[in-house]
């Protein structure tokens, strides 16, 4: 079963160009899957809807989230639509299989007074504090996905112009608008930090490097902002999703038109980002709250 997995993840990343955390995702869901089926079924072909039902529930038992199930029945989905359009399969046990739906969750947005403490956190006399302080200005700026920041290249910069252009989920490129603070502080940082960091090494076109030159790491920057979140005295959860949620919720909150902040976060769907015009009313009904005379 496990070599059929990898057929499809092959089947992914060369016909359909997926990303490597998307097929990273689906190999994850999927090996665990089929580890699961194999303790009683020995064919992809006999699997049925009650093997998909008992995983479900033992994912259930295992107190998994509801979003992750729903994941895995995605995956799922897939998965045995491919197996059957390609002839491994006579019947798709996922005909009959609904997920849970998804919980709706307002993502976590921080306040403007927020965003500044946290941008000015870095000590920015040091070198790796300016260059955390450029990280941050850049993700705030631009609403970049962790992918994106740590995948950017000295190509992908069009400063002159304040652009920056990134690939981002399913291969898509687009160009982001950087304000002139962002640019500033990256600028900083492309004369007097990276060169240093960079030393001898010449085979990484990487923007953002760790102290020994090579490219920064998801985990690296994920550990800096919750370092910082914490210094800067934010007692909430604060990850790269938090600066790219308040990015888009600060934006709808001075009048930015929807579509527009569709197009600056990458979403291919803009059911994806109405998300954040339930923080931006959440947002009008506690001024109105706070102002109106009568409320």
């Amino acid at each position: 079963m496990l070599e059929l997995v990898q057929d499809y993840l092959h089947y992914l990343q060369v016909e359909r160009g997926l990303s490597d955390n998307t097929i990273n995702s689906y190999r994850q869901d999927l090996t665990e899957a089929v580890n699961f089926f194999a303790l009683n079924k020995n064919q992809i072909a006999e699997i049925d809807q009650y093997d998909v039902l008992n995983l479900l529930e033992e994912l259930q038992k295992q107190k998994k989230s509801r979003n992750t199930i729903i994941h895995m029945v995605s995956s799922l989905r897939k998965f045995f639509v491919y197996l059957y359009q390609f002839n491994q399969i006579t019947s798709d046990p996922m005909a009959k299989i609904d997920a849970p739906k998804q919980a709706k969750t307002l993502p976590d947005v921080l306040s403007v007074d927020e965003v500044n403490s946290l941008l000015e956190t870095p000590d920015v006399t040091k070198k790796l504090g300016l260059r955390d302080r450029a990280i941050l200005e850049v993700l705030y700026a631009t609403g970049l996905r962790v992918s994106e920041l740590i995948n950017l290249k000295l190509v992908d910069l069009h400063l002159p112009m304040n652009l920056i252009q990134t690939l981002g989920k399913g291969n898509k490129e687009r160009i982001i608008p950087i304000s002139d603070i962002a640019k500033e502080w990256l600028e900083r940082y492309l004369n007097d930090v990276r060169p240093d960091l960079l030393r001898d090494k010449t085979n990484t076109s990487s923007i953002f490097l760790n102290a020994h030159g090579h490219q920064l790491t998801r985990q690296a920057i994920w550990q800096m902002i919750k370092k910082y979140a914490k210094l800067a005295g934010i007692e909430h959860h604060v990850t790269v999703h938090t600066l790219r949620h308040s990015f888009a919720t600060h934006l709808l909150e001075n009048g930015a038109d929807l579509r527009i902040v569709q197009e600056l976060l990458g979403h291919s769907d803009i059911s994806t980002t109405q998300i954040y015009t339930h923080v931006s009313k959440k947002h009008l009904a506690k001024v109105y709250e706070q102002y109106h005379p009568r409320s």
